[in-house]
């Protein structure tokens, strides 16, 4: 059994698997920048240990010291929660050799997973349906031009290295194709090291929906039902919601089955994400699965009451997975918003600064997950978000309504949010009808 755990995040993930710990009897390890003195993850771990400057390359992203302050606090195993280092294989694999537990899959399955064009082939190996595209990456503009000929227009170039829409071009025609394909190769070198590219048929508005899936080392693989993810801006998530609103219940089992597939197709355990773009018709196409767990992993914990993070540890301690399929049920609608330090008056300007004073709100249904407090600085070196305001309610008329009222409530002082911009969206009627989707934002709030 995991005795004692080392987070190498910060913010409100680090606090979150900090108090799955307490609860569980873990000894919680805390590694912190200079700018992260007094975040509330370094208060409330058992121990913590600054890894570095403020800077994320002089100290989250410093597999050494991180790796340091494991062996000096004599951990058992290494939590990487989301974001820095999270999905990075040779991070695994150092943590495995050093002795330390990686709470994650195997870094096999990591680097596999990982390169998009890889999970591709793999998809299509399971049985789970993927965009038609090139069979694999494109080299020259005359492939690209071949395969965008087989595939038809617009098509879409995408990175097989990477993330958050980096090393994507949409190409309307060939006249744009050799355009858009040497940007997209360019991109994507400069963010990745990697500027391989394919190119798949581009599905105009799509929905974004996802599965949750959980896996053990003894061969039980189990999913958590879909969220839809389709409110987003520059392909950054904005609101997540489980279920989603759309999906016939004949298209969500299948959903869930293909992502099923794809894990166990992959020999993975523990915690994933099966991504998917979802058409008009509802059509459902793979995109990737991402190696951990989630900024809106939740609303999957909150219509299912399942502990993900309690779930993640002990499948990493050998343990086989605390419930079967057949036990999970989905219950009510959970919406979560993630809360960012921005102005979305001056085109989401990130606001880093002081926080004057703040009120958290409450009530039936109401989960607030942060690691801020009043007199609390956000730094200006990290992602901006300062919080994810939950609520769960037994509709999905009743979950809005709960998440306006918990939107009013949140009042933070000191700095810009996003909170009224969420509830803008949260009373516009494509929203209250569920049918947006990823273009929603940009198309009716301007850019």
């Amino acid at each position: 059994m995991i005795k004692k755990l080392l987070i190498a995040n910060r913010g409100e993930i680090a606090l979150r698997i900090i108090r799955a710990c307490r609860e569980m009897g873990i000894r919680s390890v805390a590694v912190y920048s200079q700018a992260d003195a007094d975040s509330m993850h370094v208060r409330l771990a058992d121990e913590a240990y600054c890894i570095g400057k403020p800077r994320s390359n002089e100290s989250y992203l410093k597999i050494d010291q991180i790796i340091a302050a494991a062996e000096v606090a004599g951990v058992d195993a290494i939590h990487p929660g989301y974001g820095f280092l999270a999905e990075n294989a040779h991070f695994n694999e150092v943590c495995r050799a050093s002795g330390f537990e990686f709470i994650g899959p195997s870094p096999q399955a990591m680097e596999k997973l990982g390169d998009k064009n890889t999970a591709r082939k793999m998809a299509i190996a399971n049985d789970v349906p993927v965009v038609p595209g090139s069979e694999g990456l494109v080299e020259s503009n005359e492939d690209a031009i071949a395969a965008a000929a087989k595939v038809g227009y617009p098509v879409l170039i995408k990175a097989t290295a990477g993330g958050g829409g980096k090393g994507m071009r949409v190409a309307e025609s060939e006249e744009t194709l050799a355009t858009a394909f040497s940007q997209a190769r360019t991109e994507a070198e400069a963010a990745f090291g990697n500027g391989g590219c394919y190119i798949e048929r581009y599905v105009g508005s799509p929905r974004h929906i996802e599965v949750q899936v959980i896996a053990d080392t003894h061969g039980n693989v189990c999913h958590l039902f879909e969220r839809d993810c389709s409110v987003q801006r520059r392909h950054q998530k904005l609101i997540e919601e489980a279920p989603s609103p759309s999906l016939p219940e004949h298209r969500r089992a299948a959903i869930c089955e293909a992502a099923v597939r794809m894990i166990r197709g992959a020999e993975y355990s523990n915690a994933a994400t099966v991504e998917f773009i979802v058409d008009a018709e509802n059509n459902f196409y793979f995109i990737e699965v991402n190696a951990r767990i989630q900024v809106e992993h939740p609303v999957s914990e909150m219509i299912t009451g399942i502990d993900l993070i309690k779930e993640q540890i002990r499948v990493a301690s050998g343990e086989k997975l605390s419930f079967s399929q057949d036990e999970i049920e989905c219950r009510g609608v959970s919406i979560e918003c993630r809360i960012n330090a921005e102005n979305p008056e001056k085109n989401f300007q990130p606001n880093p600064g002081k926080i004057q004073s703040i009120f958290i709100p409450g009530g039936l249904g109401v989960r607030f997950d942060s690691h801020v407090y009043a007199g609390y600085t956000v730094p200006a070196y990290y992602d901006s978000m300062i919080g994810k305001l939950i609520v769960h309610r037994p509709t999905r008329e009743e979950a809005i309504a709960t998440m306006r009222r918990a939107l009013h409530e949140l009042q933070v002082e000191g700095i810009s949010t996003t909170a009224a911009f969420h509830d803008k969206v949260l009373q516009h009627p494509e929203f209250v009808d569920g049918l947006h989707d990823t273009k929603f934002v940009e198309r009716e709030f301007v850019d």
